[in-house]
């Protein structure tokens, strides 16, 4: 038998708007004294907050909830939830992109190949939610830590307490995001492409729609690579430059 959450389960509207009044909240309250170049950023890096590190537990817990799960699995109520609860968070994150940063492809794109997946396996083929709730606690485990970094980021250069933040915190954070997005990440999704190219999920998602997935996974995962490492490089310098002063 399935175990469920001890607590009504909202539907997708109710989630969204949940994140909406975040991101307001986080807009005109929480940092309303802030630029407004940085505002929206800071807002998005709110509801990230709210979104990413709640999402690695529910995941966890849906998942290890289900004692039938593999790849090809049929869908629980509670990895439903899950989906639904990230489903809202994307496509709240998608409108702030389209709103204060539509020429952002990189992001719009991402966020759009990502509702694909979670949307197809929610609504479309009911199966598959062990494996893409598995690489989102991979994708969110690191979240904390890149929204902390991201919001000191914003500030370093006018705050002192940011740059002391950012300082300490970015080799342990690129250190964090390489293990989990260089090594956990690509093994994990290796795990998923020897099974479904073993074709045993082929009777509950269609050859095309896991295809689709590997597609989008490993292309973000390999940007998550290119990312981190141009992070990585500029620490380097930025260490080096540091090193030249003092000669």
């Amino acid at each position: 038998m399935e175990t469920t959450l001890f607590f009504p389960i909202p539907n997708p509207p109710l989630f969204v708007s949940m994140f909406l009044i975040i991101y307001f909240i986080a807009y005109f309250i929480v940092f309303r004294s802030w630029s407004p170049k940085i505002r929206p950023e800071a807002s998005s890096c709110l509801i990230s907050l709210f979104h990413g590190t709640p999402a690695v537990f529910l995941a966890t817990f849906a998942i290890f909830s289900d004692q039938n799960r593999d790849f090809s699995s049929s869908n629980t109520k509670t990895q439903n939830l899950v989906l639904d609860y990230t489903i809202a968070y994307f496509l709240t994150d998608l409108l702030h992109y389209i709103i204060f940063f539509p020429s952002d492809i990189l992001f719009i794109g991402h966020h759009l190949g990502t509702l694909f997946v979670f949307i197809t396996c929610r609504h479309m083929v009911f199966h598959g939610a062990y494996a893409i709730l598995s690489l989102l606690i991979l994708a969110e485990v690191t979240s904390f830590c890149q929204n902390v970094w991201t919001l000191a980021t914003a500030r370093r250069y006018d705050d002192e307490l940011a740059a002391k933040v950012y300082a300490f915190l970015s080799p342990y954070f690129y250190a964090f995001y390489s293990v989990v997005r260089g090594i956990f990440g690509p093994f994990f999704v290796y795990r998923m492409a020897v099974f479904y190219i073993s074709g045993r999920a082929d009777n509950v998602i269609p050859r095309w729609l896991w295809i689709s997935w590997m597609f989008v996974i490993v292309t973000a995962i390999a940007v998550s690579i290119l990312w981190i490492s141009n992070l990585w490089n500029e620490l380097f310098k930025e260490k080096k430059a540091k090193l030249e002063k003092k000669l």
